[in-house]
């Protein structure tokens, strides 16, 4: 099963790969391997926001690292050139969790679980990664999750 055919099978359908907001650009391919900035937990008009610790559980912080996940996937289709047959592995992601000082640390990667068991829902043993999880005082448009990751790809 492909990894589009994944997505439809799990009700999921990827939005359009989101433009940079600032001086960057969106991912930079280097050899192999694809360097994808940071995507928030914003898809459209669906934003989630809040503070783990205070107005965020997580539940619905796992959500917001899933919505921060198809922003990812987009963006490696549109690397791919459309074809996410191309993703060979999913080498590292990096999330961090908008959080109080309160918030428990152990919950931190809990949250971002969400973003990495769809990747390995998506993509296999392919989807398996490194990664590191932890909390930020605020992040951007004040949004919960933020993730970046590194695949590698086939030429």
């Amino acid at each position: 099963m492909t990894a589009e055919d994944k997505l439809k099978s799990l009700g999921l359908s990827l939005p359009e790969a989101a433009a940079p907001v600032a001086n960057y650009v969106p991912y930079v391919i280097s050899g192999n391997l694809v360097f994808i900035s940071g995507q928030i937990s914003k898809i459209g008009d669906e934003a989630i926001g809040g503070r783990l610790g205070e107005d965020l559980d997580i539940e619905r912080g796992q959500y917001a690292a899933k919505l921060s996940a198809l922003n990812l996937i987009a963006q490696m289709k549109a690397a791919c050139g459309g074809d996410l047959n191309r993703v060979k592995r999913i080498v590292k992601l990096g999330g961090f969790v908008q959080a109080t000082p309160q918030a428990t640390q152990a919950d931190i990667p809990k949250v971002i679980n969400g973003c990495s068991d769809l990747m390995v829902e998506v993509f296999g043993d392919a989807g398996r990664h490194a990664r590191f999880a932890v909390s930020a005082p605020s992040l951007p448009l004040d949004v919960a999750v933020e993730i970046d990751a590194v695949i590698e790809i086939t030429e």
